[in-house]
């Protein structure tokens, strides 16, 4: 799964077009000027039009694959072409857009 680390600010989306975003940013990597997202932090969707009586919308999304060698504070970082799952509907995050400099194997 190798490709760009993910800084925060980057697009990433659910299945259904909600938008994600990284509440616990690594401070001590930055990317392109912002700070890198690890695999550990909480995220969270918002704008998921998945309707409730379908059990959606996404709420929140945890990380279960990042970078392999690469860390910060101890913790993998998050890859674009990482594994994500959202929560309760079970979808994948997908990054569409990433910082294009740091790309990690």
């Amino acid at each position: 799964m190798p490709g760009p680390a993910v800084q925060q600010g980057a697009t990433v989306l659910c299945a259904h077009g909600g938008q994600a975003q990284s509440m616990a940013p690594s401070p001590r990597v930055r990317l392109s000027g912002a700070a890198a997202v690890t695999v550990t932090g909480p995220w969270m969707v918002v704008g998921c039009p998945f309707p409730p009586v379908s059990g959606g919308p996404c709420v929140t999304a945890a990380w279960t694959a990042g970078s392999v060698r690469v860390t910060s504070m101890g913790q993998p970082l998050v890859l674009q072409g990482g594994l994500a799952t959202c929560v309760p509907t079970g979808v994948p995050l997908t990054v569409v857009a990433a910082q294009p400099r740091v790309r990690l194997t």
